[in-house]
Parts: C-alpha cells; structure tokens; sequence
C-alpha cells in the first residue's frame, strides 16, 4: 500500500503537527453560543448566554430584553440549559448523531418565569470502550462534532477519550526498540481495537495502516479540544500492562506472560501482559503519559483496567491489593495528580471469583481519592449494594442497556428511575455520579437522556405524566395527543424490561430448529405486541415531524414486525415437528416476505443502514486497497466477529437494511431449504453441516465483500410503515 512505504517518517510528521488546545482567553458564552448555532441555526440569535460566578454546576433560563437568556456557572452548564429550554418548551429533540438536527426552522417559545436548576451529582460520565468499536469506529470529524455537542447538551463533563491511542503506542513502542511492523501487526482491526486496549484479543484483523495512525491521531486532538472547550475532562488511557509480545525480544528478562485465551480466539491472538511489579512497568508508564500528554493534553483523569473478562494470575488478596497499589504507585509517579478511573464490570462478570475479600484490598489499596469507580450495570446489579458501598471509595452510578449495538426495544423506565433514586438517598456520600457505559448507539436513545436528566434536579422527577408528555411533545416536533398516548403505553407496557446479552430478534440469528448457536441469543419479551401496534399507529398518525419522530416510527415498526417474525418462526417449528410439509412451505415464504418487508422499511431511515457503515469505513481508506480492508472489518464485526470459530458470532447484530437483506436472508433461505428437503425425504435435518454451510457463508459475506448498498435513506417512512402494518396487522 502506498501509506506503509515509509511509516516511521510519517508517523514521526503526525506526532509534530500542533495540538488542539483552549485558548485561555475563549468565553464560555461564545462557545455556547457556537454550540447553539450548530445544533439549530439562525434561531440561536434569539438565545443570549451568560456566565454566572456559582460554584456548582447550574443553569438559569429567563428572559431578557425580548430574547431568551440561559445562564450558567461554563459552557456545559449553559449547553444543558440550552438543551432543557430546546426539549420542554420548543418541542425540538437534538439526537446523538449528526443527521438528528431540526429539519425545520426552530420557533423559539417565551419563558414565563425565571428557571433555576442545579446539578445533583458533579460527574456526569458516558461511553464504553466498546462504544468505540460497535458505533463510532469510523467516525469522521462531522459525526463527532456533533456527538459533542450532544454530550454537552445532555451535561456531560466526563467522557472516555480513547480515539488515537494506538499513534500513541506506536511511538513508545518503536522507541523501547521493538520493530515498527511488528507493533502495526500487533494491533487488530479498527472495529475490534476496543477489546485489544482491554487486554483480550491482539493481532485479529490488523495489521493497522499508517495512514489510520495518523488520520486518527488528528482526529483525537480534534476531539479532546473540543470537548474540553465544552467543558468536559476527557478521560484519556494509561498503560494497563497490555504489550507486544515482541518486547521480550528488546527486554528478555521482563516479566511478561500471555493472558488466558477470551471467547475462543486461538492462541496466536491472545495478549501478552507485563507483570506491574516489573521494574519496566513504571518506565513505561511514564513513557506512554508524557508521550500522550504532548499530543493529546490531559486533565489528569485515567482509565485503566486490568483484568476485563480475565482472571488475574492470583485469587490472593494480598496479590491483588499489591497489583493494583504499584499500578496506581507508577500512575502517580507520572503525573502526580492522576485519578484512576476503572469499570467495575468485572465484579460482576466475574462475580464468582470477585468475592468482597478480593475486592476490598483491589480498590482500597490506594488513595480513595485518586479513585473513580463506574457501577458499570446498575441496572441488572449495583455493586455498590452488595460491596459496603464500594468501602468508601467514589463511584458513579451507570445505566448500561445495550449490548453489541443490538436493536432491541428494552429499558426498565420505572425500575431504572427507582434505583437512581434509591442510590442518591442510600447510597453513602461516595456516590458522586450518574452516567451511562453503553455498547453501542442503540435504538433506545430516550433511555439514556433521562438518566442523564436524573443527575439535575429536574421538578420532573417526581411526575412520570409530564416527563412523558416531554418526551412525546419533543421527539414528535408538537403537542398532540395521539403521540402522547403513544409514549404513555411505551413507558407503561413496552419499557418494562432491562437489556441483557444478545436481545435480539430471532430474523438477526444463525437459523435452527432449536435453540440458535449464535451468542447467547435472547428474544425473550414480556410485553403484548399488540400494545407496540397501537403505539406505532398512533404515532403514525400524530403527523409529527423531524428526525426522532421519523426514527421512533420505523424503529417501533421494525420491533413489531421482528417480534411477529419470531411467532411465525415458532409455528414453522410446530409444523415441521408434525412434518406437515405444506404448512412449513407456506409459512417459510411468509418469512421470506418479511424479511424482505423488514429491508424496505429500514431502507428509509439513515440510522438503519449498513451502506452508511460500510461507506464510512471505506472513507477511511487512503486508497482502495485501504478501503477494502476497512469494509472487510466493518463488515466482520457485525457478523462472524472474527473467524467463525469464536463464541461472539452474531453479538454486534442489528436490524439494518442492507445486513437483513445479505445476510440474513440468505441464511433463512439455506435453512428452510434444507428443512424443506429434509422433510420430503423423510431425513432429519443435520443442523451440524448445515451449521457448517451457514459460517463458510458468514465468511464469505465479510471477507470477500460483493454487494454495495445505499449510505442514504431512500423512500417514505410513513408509506412503508403504513404498508407494513396494513399488512400484517391482523396476525
């Protein structure tokens, strides 16, 4: 490729191009005032801001001479006052991507009285590391311009920053001595890259282009400038112990030994970890965070996470309070005011082995207040319950709900609200934040923003009507009472279950007569979905407008006709059992069709569209051998998620158009084939070749790419809706 002829001399050009940086002298009222203009326009010139001189995170909106007035204590302040002024009082829902923007002038509505509303918690944090890989891989500048400024709105100050690192790495690596193609191939894929910086995979799908290197390191410094000018403290990466395992060739007597195998990958991918005890480690350390430090800035807030869905070498207390003091000890010997974030997703995950004996001396063998904990699941299980509060240590209560990027209707509205609650009157004064640790950029995007809501006193949280009412009122552009009854049986009978590993709908996996192979693959919902087609018609017929109402019309539909789908698949099951072969014709055609119907309703919403993941990737590409290797990755993520042989095929799924109609079509088709010739011949069906049939397919489909598909919705949301629910409605 041409971006790899001389990679140290490029690598070495990127590492000298200024840092983005806030000028000291920029006004917080003119970056809001920015923020404003982005988001909607020419309106924001009625809109006028100004700094207040509280200590606290606050916001004020009245109005003044004629214009309205939002005041606040910084940028992030005014920017959720901004976005409470937007929301509940002109209808107008700002969403996380770049193309959720008013599609129509905004009508700047009168303030009848001055507001006043103050934060509860200081630390408002948001993103995973998986986020980086299932949703924002291939992101480019506009996309995270405007996630920025969605953060802001929503009041978050703490966001993961962990774009570009591996431009980081790449420059200590090269410098300790270790050969600069070999630590390119010690990198995976762009989209697999989030669980090579947690310590699981190395090597799978890499090695990474040069020109990745530098257009993400750009990127970052784009990234971290904008979010701090907003505000936030970009939570930057330190080093967890996670190295080439071609070190040992510069360092033969460091302690450095393989981690155990994650998800079924082979051993050639597994990571190689430095023993934090290693008199290297400290050097590193402060290599890595001087490096970073030059190029990226920092505000002294580091995630490190040591043993993600791994067992540490020692189940011994006294090992593991050792482990993590010389982590934090070469932490803070680089840079003294460093505060160690960490997930606390392994205390659950690994609940087992992280008995409170265990975790006790893990978190409190250094100072608590250069700690920061994230409760990473708190809506299936808050650790701080079951640790004694964390043992004093600071954490932040998180809402995870979405696993892989899946599509899924899921979200416990009511418990959800009820556990914050009880965590800000039970849940010890080292509570010191709400924020959310999703996977991906999910199809339930309401959820998030009234977690972040809960972290302000919002008069709202004692009355669920009229958040509802908000909610209906902002996201369908007007006040109307179809919309609203709409959205009252969505958080009274829809919204009743929290997310859990592979929610998914039965179209998005590997086919069988039993239980499907892929990951986990659970399709379980409690609610009727008969309530989800009252809800979708009677959004249907609010005639709403803008963006998030045109996403909750296809999103609602495309639930009720995936949960239909899974009905069918349940009587195909009965029948082939009686080997009723006409039953079993009919009904395979009937979920051919839907499948087919399923496409073209996803076809008029962006949100749903792999042709837009797949263009994004290629965009990446500094030519068309790059961008072929950026589609091949973006494409093996949502489907085999590796070479076919590991336990997370099917994890990323999601119902997009494009992905139903090339991949999960063709999968339906082999297997009502078979089953349909099984029973004519009287055979069982062997589920096992076919299985093996199904991944040789699977691999094909992502690794010698043939079809193109739309990056741009095409045809009418609401006539396809209407189509679709006129048809099967009566089932």
């Amino acid at each position: 490729m041409k971006s790899i002829l001389h990679p140290l001399i490029a690598i070495c050009v990127a590492m000298l191009l200024p840092s983005f940086s806030l000028k000291a002298d920029e006004d917080p009222c003119k970056i809001a005032s920015s923020l404003a203009h982005r988001v909607i326009g020419d309106a924001a010139d009625g809109i006028v801001f100004h700094l207040e001189s509280d200590t606290c995170d606050v916001f004020r909106i009245c109005m003044e001479d004629g214009k309205v007035a939002i005041s606040g204590n910084s940028a992030n302040s005014m920017a959720a006052g901004l976005n409470h002024y937007l929301r509940f009082f002109c209808n107008v829902n700002i969403g996380w991507f770049a193309w959720e923007k008013p599609s129509s002038p905004v009508l700047l509505a009168d303030v009848d009285k001055e507001i006043r509303i103050k934060a509860r918690v200081r630390n408002r944090f948001f993103l995973n590391y998986c986020t980086f890989g299932y949703s924002m891989p291939w992101w480019h500048w506009e996309e995270w311009e405007h996630f920025i400024d969605w953060m802001a709105l929503s009041g978050i100050n703490l966001p993961l920053a962990i774009t570009g690192q591996e431009s980081i790495w790449y420059k200590v690596w090269t410098e300790l001595g270790v050969d600069e193609k070999k630590v390119r191939e010690y990198f995976t894929g762009p989209a697999h890259l989030p669980w090579h910086r947690m310590l699981n995979i190395d090597r799978w799908g890499g090695p990474l282009p040069v020109s990745w290197l530098n257009s993400q390191a750009e990127l970052q410094r784009k990234i971290v400038a904008r979010e701090r000018e907003l505000g936030m403290k970009p939570v930057l990466p330190a080093f967890s112990g996670h190295v080439p395992e071609a070190l040992l060739e510069v360092y033969p007597h460091a302690k450095i030994t393989k981690m155990g195998s994650w998800c079924g990958f082979p051993e050639e991918d597994v990571p190689c970890f430095l023993d934090p005890m290693d008199s290297l480690f400290p050097q590193i350390q402060e290599k890595f965070l001087s490096v970073q430090k030059d190029i990226y800035g920092t505000d002294h807030i580091y995630g490190i996470d040591l043993f993600n869905e791994m067992d540490p070498p020692s189940g011994d207390p006294e090992y593991l309070g050792r482990v993590s003091r010389q982590v934090y000890q070469a932490l803070s010997q680089a840079d003294p005011d460093a505060v160690w974030l960490q997930m606390t997703w392994l205390f659950w995950n690994e609940r087992d082995f992280w008995t409170n004996d265990r975790v006790k001396p893990y978190i409190c063998s250094y100072p608590a207040d250069k700690s920061l904990l994230l409760d990473y699941y708190c809506e299936r299980q808050e650790i701080w319950q079951r640790t004694e509060k964390y043992f004093g240590v600071p954490y932040i209560w998180c809402y995870l709900g979405n696993f892989g990027g899946n599509t899924y209707l899921a979200g416990d509205f009511a418990e959800v609200g009820k556990r914050i609650e009880n965590t800000f009157e039970n849940g010890g004064d080292n509570f010191c934040g709400i924020g959310a640790t999703l996977e991906g950029l999910d199809c339930n995007p309401f959820m998030y923003q009234y977690v972040l809501d809960k972290a302000w006193d919002f008069p709202l949280h004692k009355d669920r009507e009229a958040y509802s009412r908000m909610l209906s009122d902002s996201r369908t552009g007007r006040a109307d009472p179809m919309a609203r009854k709409a959205w009252g049986i969505l958080l009274d009978s829809i919204y009743v279950d929290r997310t859990v590993p592979g929610h998914s709908p039965l179209m998005n996996l590997r086919p069988s007569l039993g239980r499907s192979s892929s990951y986990h693959s659970s399709v379980r919902f409690t609610y009727d979905n008969g309530l989800l087609l009252e809800a979708a018609r009677l959004l249907l017929s609010s005639g709403g407008e803008g963006p998030s109402y045109e996403f909750d019309v296809v999103n609602l539909t495309r639930q009720w006709l995936s949960n239909l789908f899974d009905g069918v698949l349940a009587q195909y099951r009965k029948a082939y059992e009686e080997k009723n072969q006409e039953k079993c014709k009919e009904l395979a055609e009937k979920m051919l069709c839907m499948l087919d119907d399923m496409d073209a309703l996803l076809s008029t919403n962006t949100c749903f569209l792999l042709g837009k993941w797949i263009s994004d990737a290629r965009g990446w590409g500094a030519d068309s051998a790059e961008a072929d290797f950026f589609e091949k990755n973006a494409r093996n993520l949502l489907s085999s998620w590796g070479d076919g042989g590991n336990l997370l095929t099917d994890y990323a799924n999601r119902t997009w158009a494009g992905l139903v109609s090339s991949y999960y079509k063709p999968r339906w088709e082999m297997f009502l084939s078979e089953a349909q010739s099984s029973l004519e011949k009287g055979s069982p069906l062997d589920e096992d070749a076919l299985k093996q049939r199904m991944i040789a397919f699977e691999k094909e489909w992502w690794d010698s790419p043939k079809e193109s598909f739309p990056s741009k919705a095409e045809g009418d949301f609401r006539k396809e809706a209407s189509r679709i629910i006129a048809k099967y409605a009566l089932e």
